[in-house]
């Protein structure tokens, strides 16, 4: 994982999404501190990474509904 400025970004900023576009992952830093702001990762990394896995429900499969309303047999049969 590499780690850039912002200015640093800016001027190589073709290279650097080459280089992501490879799979490498880029940091953004910001400031005198270069505190880490940001971080561009390929799409298919971050694509991958929005399933969410929530404890016994794990295997499960359910639907929310807009109104977040589930009856107690829909909640029983997950």
């Amino acid at each position: 994982m590499k780690t850039l400025p912002v200015g640093e970004l800016k001027t190589h900023f073709s290279e650097i999404l080459n280089e992501v576009k490879a799979g490498e992952e880029i940091i953004i830093t910001y400031g005198r501190k270069k505190e880490s702001i940001a971080v561009i990762i390929p799409y298919s990394t971050y694509k991958k990474k929005n399933k969410i896995t929530v404890g016994l429900l794990k295997n499960k499969k359910m639907k929310i509904k807009a109104d977040f309303k589930m009856t107690e047999e829909e909640l029983i049969n997950l």
